[in-house]
């Protein structure tokens, strides 16, 4: 049977492990390679295996973005439309991967009834305000901090509203 060369799907066991990878890799782009050594990848890898197989609520969900075979990003998708994760592979970013995940998720919230979503982005990470800007996305008005390996990093909420 034909399949898409590019699609996004809900992950299934045995993503995990490229899921894992590829949030790895992103961190690493964000925090630097010393704080990245210093994550048990196994624990981030039974993290993605146990949201794949037994997600904490009916609401939540993991999607995946193929490129043929081959996972190339992720996005997890929490209760009252929070996307908890985006990302995709630094070599397969600007090939729509991204947009095809946030697809999902927005599709997602409205068939569960949402009217809105929201999603962060770390203070200084302008690609990532580009896309959510660029999706039609807004700032949300707030801030939170979060404990890093380097000391507190700040993120900003990022909010549309869906049509019905």
């Amino acid at each position: 049977m034909p399949t898409a060369d590019v699609s996004a799907r809900p992950a299934v066991p045995g993503d995990e492990e490229a899921i894992a990878a590829i949030q790895l890799a992103a961190w690493h782009g964000l925090v630097g390679a010393d704080a990245v050594a210093q994550i048990p990848r196994d624990q981030v890898l039974a993290t993605w295996q146990a949201a794949i197989e037994a997600p904490p609520s009916r609401e939540h969900r993991v999607f995946v973005a193929t490129d043929g075979p081959q996972v190339v990003g992720f996005a997890a998708l929490g209760s009252a439309g929070e996307i908890i994760a985006l990302e995709v592979a630094p070599e397969h970013r600007r090939f729509g991967h991204g947009s095809r995940l946030l697809a999902a998720c927005v599709d997602t919230v409205r068939l569960q009834g949402g009217t809105a979503v929201r999603a962060w982005a770390l203070e200084g990470d302008d690609a990532r305000v580009a896309f959510l800007t660029g999706a039609g996305l807004g700032e949300g008005g707030v801030r939170r901090g979060m404990e890093g390996p380097n000391g507190e990093l700040a993120e900003l909420m990022f909010r549309a509203e869906l049509e019905a």
